[in-house]
């Protein structure tokens, strides 16, 4: 499950690369990417889910898994923006974006 958890966030941090130089190009991210990108993220933390509640996942899986979790709740803080038709500030994308990739390799460092 793990495994499979990191492509998905993997596949889904490439969306959102192109959501954020959309944004720090004061553009409006592309909605659909946003909705695949937030799909893909939501695959990956109920697999994390299924994981830890088999048993199957170790404790830096849950310390990853929390923040991912962190980083889902400032993903629809981001959206917020957009749907009201706002450009949300830089320093939240790249809050996002930091505390994702940290979630990430907490959980890829089990696998490696």
């Amino acid at each position: 499950m793990v495994i499979t958890a990191l492509w998905f966030f993997g596949i889904g941090a490439i969306g959102g690369l192109v959501l954020a130089s959309s944004v720090l190009r004061d553009k409006f991210a592309p909605w659909a990417l946003s909705l695949v990108h937030a799909l893909l993220g939501a695959i990956g933390l109920i697999l994390l889910i299924i994981g830890l509640v088999e048993g199957s996942a170790t404790k830096p899986v849950l310390v990853g898994f929390i923040i991912l979790l962190i980083a889902a709740l400032g993903g629809f803080f981001l959206a917020s923006f957009h749907l009201r038709k706002r450009l949300p500030p830089k320093a939240i994308v790249f809050t996002h974006a930091i505390v994702a990739i940290i979630g990430f390799l907490t959980v890829l460092s089990v696998v490696l």
